[in-house]
């Protein structure tokens, strides 16, 4: 452009962003304060690879201006900077798994899986309903959904990092079945208890997540962490975007103000080399190595890698790898319409860390503040669950949930199979619908094979066994404990954790196809939920009814409910 066009051009641009700010100011002031704000940048040296066009940096600058002089604080508007039609089509991407498969304790007696204490479904499938439309199905993992919440599961005993309690009840959706529960209760820890963090934070700044949901969201959920950070804390931020870059180096916890700065400076633009972002991250994280303290990567990204390597298996195995190295990959997924789910997933899995989906501060002070300790510490690893039915007292049993940690067998007592791992104060849950010996179920018998003779071990319903090392430790520890025969009671007399949890698990199932929960509707789910509800010290089982009540009005607002495509 020319200096004579350029000149024509800044008044009009003044006199634009001078009637946008009024409008934000009289939003302001007549609605209520927005969830993500954003703080008028301090001028720093900290990002300047980026080329902007002098015309649209005066303008920010003389925004910025009028910002702080009318104390204006709500957030800047984000261009749409994607090719038009890009937002027109979902190009959400999950993971697809088959329902648990029900099995005759006759034929396969045992079932081995990996804990899993991710609870980014949760947030996911809520991000659709507030939105009025019913997540995609392969959205909907279980596991997930009934983990998000607390429960008052019994605490350790003895030098074990968690305790451990069973219960039984008549089944809600199907009276011939009994919902058995197995509750983990890790020991909880302060944020003061812990040992000294050296955490990269690891953001993408790509075109992607040019956009509300993307970097502002960022950029407020990770200034939460830094007001946690201690002294002893230290904080890297690398960015990537068709490049890569250390955008702050290993700096205090004590440096809040710089850490916040660099944070502010970030501006989204540009492809998406997130292989190479991954590897500058664990080259800096290795690089600042705390022997004995929390060394972990904290990702935040839609997914859309599209420069490098972007296949899901060598990323799955890059993480995998660099695990080895002492530091863990926690994922933190962001964004809409393009965001890639299934791959956030399997990082975090591979990673040794943890994965949540943000979708409001709300979530993320849930994730980083709340539950930092348990987002940070591990006090177990490599947790696996198997459990032995006694054939004289089940006959039939499916696992409800954790399709994707499904072990063999022989994993079980293999310590280079990975698993799972349990933070401080998380609370694991794991449901079985069993079906008990004599009862009706759901496989026709068989005619040529012999009945299974009855277990000597009378009055034990099963037996369970955990598998895990303890952090830093590289064989697996072994706790054992038979699970008793009881006579199962009502689920209105069960627990209000078990009520709520089942509640939960019917939920979830009802949001995908709802083979197994019979006549038992979204109405049925809601009503055991209600009244399982329980003190709610944080509001996230209310907030769970009413996330029920929107889906019941979706599926019966149209006679074919509208899905996100897939």
């Amino acid at each position: 452009m020319s200096t004579r066009s350029l000149l024509l051009v800044r008044p009009l641009a003044a006199g634009f962003s001078a009637s946008a700010l009024l409008l934000l100011a009289a939003c302001s002031a007549s609605g209520p304060e927005p969830e993500v704000q954003a703080s008028p940048a301090p001028a720093s040296p900290l990002v300047r690879e980026r080329l902007v066009a002098p015309a649209a940096a005066e303008m920010r600058a003389e925004a910025s201006h009028k910002r702080m002089a009318t104390q204006v604080y709500a957030p800047s508007p984000v261009a749409d900077v994607l090719p038009p039609g890009y937002r027109d089509e979902s190009r959400e991407q999950y993971q697809a798994y088959a329902d648990n498969p029900v099995f005759a304790v006759a034929e396969t007696p045992v079932s081995t899986f990996s804990i899993d204490v991710d609870t980014g479904s949760y947030a996911n499938v809520r991000r659709f309903l507030n939105g009025g439309q019913l997540p995609p199905k392969d959205a909907v993992r279980l596991e997930e959904l009934v983990n998000y919440f607390p429960y008052a599961y019994p605490l350790p005993q003895g030098d074990a990092p968690f305790g451990v309690s069973t219960e039984l009840a008549v089944t809600p959706w199907n009276p011939q079945t009994r919902l058995l529960r197995i509750a983990i209760k890790a020991s909880d820890r302060s944020v003061d208890e812990l040992p000294p963090a050296n955490l990269v934070f690891l953001v993408d700044v790509s075109g992607s997540m040019h956009r509300r949901e993307g970097l502002p969201m960022v950029q407020g959920t990770l200034k939460l962490l830094v007001d946690q950070l201690r002294p002893q804390d230290r904080v890297s931020l690398v960015t990537y975007a068709g490049a890569t870059q250390v955008v702050l180096d290993s700096t205090p916890g004590s440096e809040k103000a710089k850490i916040r700065a660099a944070i502010d400076q970030l501006t989204a633009g540009g492809s998406t080399a997130g292989e190479s972002g991954i590897q500058l991250a664990y080259q800096q994280a290795q690089k600042h190595l705390i022997d004995g303290g929390i060394n972990r990567i904290l990702l935040a990204t839609d997914g859309d890698f599209n420069v490098g390597i972007s296949d899901f298996d060598s990323l799955k195995q890059l993480a995998a790898d660099k695990r080895k190295t002492g530091v863990s990959l926690t994922t933190l997924g962001f964004g809409v319409d393009n965001y890639n789910e299934r791959l956030m997933e399997q990082l975090a899995d591979a990673g040794n860390g943890n994965y949540a989906y943000i979708d409001n501060l709300r979530e993320a002070r849930k994730v980083l503040v709340d539950q930092l300790a348990s987002t940070l510490a591990t006090v177990a690893s490599d947790v696996k669950l198997q459990l032995e039915f006694n054939p004289s007292e089940v006959s039939e049993y499916r696992l409800l949930g954790y399709e994707n940690r499904a072990l063999k067998r022989e994993d079980f007592s293999n310590d280079k199979v990975d698993a799972g791992d349990i933070g401080a104060g998380h609370t694991v849950t794991a449901l079985y619908e069993i079906v008990p010996a004599g009862g009706k179920g759901w496989l026709e018998p068989l005619r040529y094979q012999a009945n299974a003779q009855p277990a000597s071990k009378s009055g034990e319903l099963a037996w369970l066994r955990i598998r895990y090392k303890a952090p830093g430790e590289a064989s697996s520890r072994l706790l054992e404990r038979p699970i008793a025969r009881a006579e199962a009671k009502p689920i209105a007399a069960a627990s209000e954790d078990l009520r709520f949890a089942a509640a939960v698990a019917a939920f979830a199932q009802q949001l995908k196809d709802g083979r197994y929960t019979g006549d038992f509707d979204l109405a049925q789910s809601i009503a055991l939920a209600r009244s399982a509800k329980g003190e709610d010290r944080f509001g996230l089982r209310g907030e769970f009814i009413q996330l029920a009540e929107i889906a019941q009005s979706l599926h019966t607002s149209a006679s074919t409910p509208a899905r996100a495509q897939q």
